[in-house]
């Protein structure tokens, strides 16, 4: 096994940018590269699945039991060259005061060395107490090494390092000069993701030569030689699947607009001997041929005119969700079948209209608990899930029905979420295949269940 963990001081410390510059300048290297990524972001992992050249995976206390961390990581690290997590936030941020859900709890609980990226701007010899307060605050936790990053120049570099070395033995394994070709545009919920744009195969081969000049690739490999072996038990935590249910194809969006998807919820569609077709919300004019629908996450308002352009693909979703197609959407989808976004018409299967606020919505973790409505079956009673949206449903109609009630976070209306129209289900929140709630296999049992109907 070979493995590191990026985490950092706090949030927007250059993790991602280590993450891709590695993750690249690694397959340069003829090695083969595992990423992963604490929390429930999309976008880092759409960037990372970009330079590593493999699908990325999260990694989420908030809606997966350390079995089912332990085992999707140990499922995927296995036989790669070097396994890369980025973390999200700093080192001990998580929702806990007393931890247990932080960067720290993760990295221990698989094994795995930390090395801290540091925003070094603004900072000389104080980088030496942060440093010893971190291995202090833990002494369970390995800190491997640092990587320092936004260095001002020559002068800087050499303060900050003799600092380091004098109060601390924790080695300094590169330092990254201010760039600005190492910035990612950012976006209201984050980073701009990497399917929105044509250049950011570009990007990730700058930053990975200027990580490849400025950090020691060798040294990183030797540190995270030191990672723990997976467990045999871990192993064997992934629930069987009984009947896998066949002859069923679903249409997935996925382009420049709707491109968030869990990579581990794809496998198991997988595993349930489903075809997934894709197509484009912005060229194809209509649906392909298919047993059930899904439009996911992602940022219809950044793309309004052309989605609204595409007259005969909006024609055509809404006719056949109305002929009662089984459809699944989340978030970004749930906004693109609303009547309208701003001024701009969308498919107009839910009768509500979308508007973008300037302010976030509803951000963050969310529990769920089914309605009496639900059409699926099987539903957990309790649903971990999160939403991230700065949009909101208006003119909403009266007599809507809703699949759940919110006891964490917002939803359609801070009461409920999950609008039931015909087959379809659309919600702001965005579901994962795992703790329990396997809703993979829930929709697919109910087009399952539509489609042997028709027959």
């Amino acid at each position: 096994m070979n493995a590191i963990y990026l985490s950092a001081a706090h949030k927007s410390s250059g993790k991602t940018i280590v993450s891709l510059g590695l993750s690249f300048a690694f397959r340069q290297q003829n090695l083969t590269v595992q990423t992963f990524k604490k929390g429930p972001d999309y976008i880092d992992p759409i960037w990372l699945s970009a330079s590593s050249g493999s699908p990325c995976y999260n990694l989420d206390f908030y809606t997966m039991a350390a079995a089912e961390i332990t085992n999707l990581y140990h499922q995927h690290s296995h036989q790669k060259d070097i396994n890369i997590i980025e973390g999200n936030k700093g080192l001990f941020d998580g929702m806990q005061t007393t931890g247990g859900d932080a960067n720290a709890d993760l990295a221990k609980l698989l094994g795995v060395p930390v090395i801290l990226v540091l925003d070094a701007t603004g900072i000389t010899r104080g980088v030496a107490p942060l440093i010893s307060g971190y291995q202090n605050f833990d002494k369970d936790l390995e800190i491997a090494g640092v990587i320092l990053n936004q260095v001002a120049g020559a002068r800087h570099q050499k303060k900050l390092i003799s600092a380091i070395e004098y109060y601390s033995d924790v080695p300094v394994l590169g330092a990254i000069a201010r760039s600005e070709e190492l910035i990612i545009t950012q976006r209201h919920l984050g980073l701009m993701p990497a399917n929105e744009s044509s250049k950011s195969q570009e990007f990730i081969k700058t930053a990975a030569k200027k990580i490849a000049e400025q950090v020691d690739l060798e040294a990183i490999l030797q540190v995270g030689k030191t990672a723990a072996e997976p467990s045999k038990q871990a192993k064997s935590a992934t629930p069987n699947i009984i009947s896998p249910p066949k002859n069923i194809t679903i249409a997935v969006a996925k382009d420049s607009v709707f491109g968030f998807y869990y990579q581990d919820d794809i496998d198991a569609f997988a595993a349930l001997g489903v075809d997934l077709v894709y197509f484009n919300t912005l060229k194809d004019n209509k649906l392909p041929a298919a047993d059930g629908l899904f439009i996911g996450g992602g940022f219809p308002e950044m793309q309004l005119k052309s989605l609204s352009e595409n007259h005969n693909l909006l024609i055509d979703i809404k006719a056949k969700i109305k002929a009662g197609l089984p459809t699944y959407a989340e978030c970004g989808g749930l906004m693109y079948l609303s009547k309208r976004i701003e001024n701009y018409p969308m498919v107009g299967v839910i009768d509500a209209d979308c508007k973008i606020n300037k302010k976030p919505i509803g951000r963050g973790y969310v529990q769920l608990a089914p309605s009496e409505n639900h059409p699926w079956k099987n539903v957990s009673k309790h649903i971990f899930a999160h939403e991230f949206h700065y949009s909101k449903l208006e003119n909403i109609a009266k007599n809507t029905n809703f699949a759940y009630r919110i006891l964490r976070g917002v939803g359609v209306n801070g009461k409920s979420d999950g609008i039931l129209l015909h087959n379809l289900l659309a919600t702001y929140s965005h579901l994962r295949n795992v703790g329990g709630n396997f809703w993979v296999e829930q929709f697919v049992n109910f087009i399952k269940e539509i489609k042997g109907k028709k027959l």
